[in-house]
């Protein structure tokens, strides 16, 4: 059994093809950006602090994901215009998508991030709008989703994890799982 810190449903998805066997728990975690902290420092400290809000005997899961342009740090946007923001700044540029993950096992923990560097298309105002008016970027670092309906025709280019822009970079979480003997296949 695997317990999963997160209220993220695409995490919960992505685990559940992976391991059938698991519990999803709301971490208890103040989310706040500390001062002077970069997007990497911020998904590891996340990730931990998630994972240690959970008490369990068995696997705990926790992972935080952030996307950073040009050193500025975007999480979920505010309400909409924030989004549509967010979208401009993120239009026709490349940026990186950071995943922060800590995994625990009784006296183990497993701590990393995973990084994929995206780029976007050239976005006009009105395939913004369109976007924006679904409210699917509301709840999604960076506003966008690149596995769900307009979400994945933003993006020109992806290098990296795919799965870590979803939101957990699921085959290296096995992996390290899996060198750890954490688990019996």
């Amino acid at each position: 059994m695997i317990t999963l810190a997160s209220s993220s449903p695409r995490r919960k998805a992505l685990i559940q093809k992976i391991f059938k066997e698991i519990e999803v728990v709301h971490p208890n975690a103040d989310e706040s950006i500390l001062e002077g902290e970069s997007a990497r420092e911020m998904v590891l400290r996340l990730s931990r602090i998630k994972v240690d809000s959970i008490q369990r005997d068995n696997i705990v899961l926790a992972a935080d994901t952030t996307v950073e342009i040009d050193g500025i740090i975007l999480g979920k946007p505010e309400n909409l215009d924030d989004a549509v923001r967010m979208l401009k700044m993120l239009s026709g540029k490349w940026h990186t998508v950071y995943t922060g993950v800590c995994i625990k096992h009784k006296e183990e923990k497993i701590n990393f991030i995973e990084s994929t560097d995206v780029k976007f298309y050239d976005l006009d105002d009105e395939t913004i709008k369109a976007y924006v008016k679904t409210g699917l970027p509301l709840d999604k670092a960076g506003a966008y989703g690149v596995q769900e309906e307009m979400g994945m025709i933003l993006v020109e280019r992806i290098e990296g994890d795919f799965f870590n822009v979803v939101g957990l970079p699921i085959s290296r979480i096995w992996w390290e799982m899996k060198k750890r003997r954490m688990f019996d296949i």
